[in-house]
């Protein structure tokens, strides 16, 4: 027995799956020490000769994720030869989804990894949705691979987070008469620009359900027809100062607005 190991991770990729486990199962013990190595790309019975070479046979582990199976049972053969514990953490699931499917694995290193960096993608989009919503990060409007406008309950919020679950990255700026906006919104290219609108009923009725959800009055200048009049007017005319794309929201979903801005955007070459 002992406080000390050394868990030896042997991928047919990059190994992180494998390196993940480890270090979450050895969170579970009191170990004094413990040291983890990676060896990535093995693809041959050769490749695993020469890690195995280099594993002592005494508080040491190999857990591995080898895609081919003939490479993975040469190294659980070889390494119970060499009296080194070995675990198999990629078999068991691609056995039990191959019982549940009917179908083989592809065997391909690797295959995981582009879906993760689709992943990755989407993941930054939405972080960087997040941080430049409502305004609040100015700075990502150039970085942005569009930016929204519009006034108060246009959708601009659920828009931006619709179009960065597509890995488009989006900046949102409220317009409201009494503040000018930014500069730096005139000196974009109008092609990434997209204003949100919509009709004055359908505003002034989600706007009361607004106020009705917060418990406030209806009373309230911010859904009285004269203001609505007066933010959708201040709108139009920086869109057409702008020169930007213009949607009407009113009688469209929030993923039938995204599709739309997706379009144009692909169409003007500014996303693939």
């Amino acid at each position: 027995m002992s406080d000390s190991i050394s868990i030896y991770i042997i991928s047919s990729s990059m190994g992180i799956t494998a390196e993940q486990l480890a270090k979450a199962s050895i969170a579970q013990f009191d170990l004094d020490e413990f040291k983890i190595h990676r060896f990535t790309n093995i693809v041959t019975k050769e490749a695993v000769d020469q890690v195995l070479a280099g594993i002592p046979p005494e508080n040491s582990m190999i857990i591995f994720t080898l895609v081919f199976e003939e490479v993975a049972a040469y190294l659980v053969s070889e390494a119970r030869r060499h009296g080194i514990e070995v675990f198999d953490a990629m078999s068991p699931v691609l056995k039990a989804l191959t019982r549940l499917t009917g179908k083989p694995p592809k065997q391909i290193p690797g295959a995981y990894r582009a879906l993760n960096e689709d992943y990755f993608d989407r993941i930054d989009a939405i972080e960087f949705a997040i941080r430049c919503d409502d305004g609040k990060d100015e700075r990502g409007f150039i970085d942005a691979d569009v930016l929204l406008l519009g006034i108060s309950r246009t959708s601009k919020t659920p828009t931006s987070m619709s179009l960065a679950h597509r890995n488009i990255k989006v900046a949102n700026l409220p317009l409201v008469p009494e503040v000018e906006p930014p500069d730096i919104i005139f000196e974009l290219d109008p092609r990434k620009i997209v204003g949100l609108t919509t009709d004055m009923t359908k505003l002034e009725e989600i706007r009361n359900e607004r106020l009705k959800a917060l418990g406030l009055s209806q009373t309230s200048n911010y859904a009285k027809d004269e203001r609505i009049v007066t933010e959708i007017e201040y709108s139009n005319k920086i869109y057409e100062k702008l020169g930007c794309m213009v949607i009407n929201t009113a009688e469209k979903s929030v993923e039938e607005t995204a599709s739309l801005i997706a379009e144009h955007l692909r169409k003007e070459g500014l996303i693939e």
